[in-house]
């Protein structure tokens, strides 16, 4: 809230320069605000009396712009990489998915390991478990199971983190 809009009976101001004015009415601060030619700007309306400030309006909307923008460039966005494989790989194939996964893994994000099974496959689910166990294995000194491995249709998946 800004000027005119602020109607509490008393607030606490505070002036340009980051000094504390005092408990006053809303008027006399915008009396205050007026002469110096700034903006009476509520910045703690939870507190009691609420905290109004005196400054140019547009330059804090600025700064307050430019902080959330710092804000997020540095947030990290973990994203889910997907690596597939079919109950009848074999080894050196493995070995290969094991080294992409490693990457995902090192750069931060998570990876999904699908075992995708198709056609007659699906009679031997529960002996191709050991191969997302064996995954998950050769991955263990930089990742950690988040989600053990689980039938979901015709997929068993899991999903593997950054160990901390």
């Amino acid at each position: 809230m800004i000027n005119e809009q602020i109607r509490d009976r008393e607030i606490r101001l505070i002036g340009e320069d980051g000094e504390q004015l005092g408990i006053m009415s809303a008027r006399e601060a915008m009396k205050i605000a007026q002469e110096a030619e700034l903006d009476l700007v509520k910045i703690a309306p939870t507190a009691k009396p609420p905290v109004c400030k005196i400054i140019d309006y547009g330059k804090f909307r600025y700064e307050q712009s430019r902080k959330e923008k710092e804000a997020k460039k540095k947030q990290k966005t973990v994203e889910i990489k997907e690596v597939r494989l079919s109950p009848n790989i074999d080894t050196n194939d493995l070995n290969t998915k094991v080294n992409n996964a490693r990457k995902f893994i090192s750069k931060g994000n998570k990876v999904k390991v699908t075992l995708r099974f198709r056609g007659r496959e699906m009679a031997h689910v529960q002996q191709s478990r050991h191969i997302l166990d064996d995954f998950a294995e050769l991955l263990a000194d930089i990742a950690v199971v988040e989600k053990p491995a689980k039938l979901e249709g015709r997929n068993m998946s899991m999903v593997l983190a950054v160990k901390r």
